[in-house]
């Protein structure tokens, strides 16, 4: 559905800078078969409850935000060390995703986004399994 591109900048919580934050990348992903949504992990704990009804820890990097996503298949980012190199965040590993298999991640009440993100992807690919909550 979509490609989530995520940052950590906690020097300024507004919508304003997130929004020119958004539309700097957009001129970048221009043209792409599906589109980029690009967020602020260190604002999410202000949107969050309002979109989704229940609270959201404030985070203090982008590695701990990915740990709290819907399923544990999706927590999975990519980032450059400090020397330049791809560094691969997966805090519950990739062999679900290696597996065809998508996991709940219950350490927040995220069923609903589960059950909706793996319905989704069976119909993309009907061969993976969706582990119930």
């Amino acid at each position: 559905r979509d490609v989530d591109l995520f940052y950590f900048d906690d020097s300024d919580l507004s919508y304003e800078a997130e929004d020119a934050v958004i539309r700097r990348a957009e001129k970048h992903f221009e043209g792409l078969p599906l589109p980029v949504e690009v967020r602020n992990q260190a604002r999410v704990h202000l949107w969050y409850p309002q979109k989704f009804g229940r609270p959201c820890p404030r985070y203090s990097n982008a590695s701990e935000s990915v740990s709290h996503f819907a399923s544990k298949t999706h927590a999975v980012g990519v980032r450059y060390d400090a020397d330049g190199q791809l560094e691969i965040m997966a805090p519950f590993g990739l062999d679900d995703i290696f597996s065809f298999r998508i996991t709940p991640n219950r350490v927040m009440d995220n069923q609903q986004t589960h059950e909706v993100k793996g319905a989704r992807a069976r119909e993309c690919w009907p061969e993976i399994t969706v582990v119930p909550w």
